[in-house]
């Protein structure tokens, strides 16, 4: 299985355009050590030539230009991106769906919840209906159902599994005070012919025994790095949300991410969503190094895994 990073910022990218913290200043002056990073998706393919995109950011039309393994060959206009599955309806994972607007119809896997979402708060479904047009392809993670396995036709090679996991709708969203199971999923991507596993998840609140399990399953995990302290973005004056208000759990403390990830027999742990207020970008701060001991990656863009 093969995975690129397309971005491995949160909502903004590093630095953010407006931001004029520590971290966002210094990296512009060229004082602080630390690489730019645009807004996260991963393209994750089992033979190389067909790729499916988990979320689509803001940044996807340059993250692409970025990727020859996602440029057109052979018919004057084609594309080696055969579907797009979403794991949420925040829109740093979904106004990309608006730069594939000129190619052939989106193969979309989502939830209901999101389906409903982009269909209504922000109905990106609709205008694209008006361009290349929508193929939605239920994920039925809803109700009682917190889980499902599914396959993708044009990737044979790979075997899914979606699973609900705990989060945030986003603002727009009828559940954002009245969460439903679906909001959030995490998936499980299987190579058919290696048995390799990867656990994707760039958004997650609470580690309970499913995604335990299924963090335990998988050879290389990529997951939430959002934040290191809860308060961080209160501390550093950017706003008024914890980390869990937000839907995130942070990477310090006893039941933060790094202690979840240490007990995994995961080959590659990788934190990817990024936020700008994070000091694990800062690649000679105390956090960055604390990671590195821990044997935990900081994804960047661009960055390749073969399992």
């Amino acid at each position: 299985m093969k995975i690129l990073v397309l971005g491995s910022g949160a909502g903004g990218g590093f630095p953010q355009w407006n931001c004029n913290c520590a971290q966002c200043a210094g990296q512009r002056r060229g004082t602080t050590r630390a690489r730019s990073r645009t807004q996260s998706s991963i393209a994750v393919s089992a033979d190389g030539a067909h790729w499916v995109l988990l979320n689509a950011s803001p940044d996807l039309g340059a993250q692409i230009r970025t990727q020859p393994a996602l440029h057109p060959r052979g018919r004057p206009r084609d594309t080696p991106i055969k579907a797009v599955v979403l794991m949420d309806a925040q829109i740093d994972h979904v106004a990309g769906l608006l730069s594939l607007r000129e190619g052939p119809p989106i193969e979309l896997y989502c939830t209901p919840c999101v389906f409903e979402d982009l269909t209504s708060g922000l109905p990106v479904l609709p205008v694209l209906q008006h361009y290349c047009g929508v193929h939605w392809h239920l994920l039925p993670v809803a109700g009682e159902e917190r889980s499902a396995a599914f396959h993708i036709d044009a990737l044979p090679g790979l075997r899914l599994h979606a699973m609900a996991i705990a989060g945030r709708a986003p603002p727009y969203s009828p559940h954002r005070h009245d969460p439903a199971v679906g909001d959030n999923i995490a998936l499980l991507v299987e190579d058919v012919a290696t048995g390799e596993r990867l656990f994707y998840a760039p958004g997650l609140a609470h580690i309970g025994e499913a995604e335990r399990a299924a963090m335990a399953a998988a050879s290389c995990v990529l997951v939430d790095g959002t934040f290191w302290t809860d308060d961080e973005m209160i501390a550093a004056g950017l706003g008024p949300h914890t980390a869990a208000d937000l839907g995130h759990l942070p990477q310090s403390g006893v039941r933060g991410m790094v202690a979840a990830l240490a007990p995994l027999p995961a080959t590659r742990k990788v934190l990817i969503h990024i936020n700008n207020s994070n000091p694990i970008l800062d690649e000679d701060s105390a956090e960055h190094h604390e990671l590195r001991r821990h044997g935990v990656e900081i994804a960047h863009d661009g960055m390749e895994i073969e399992l």
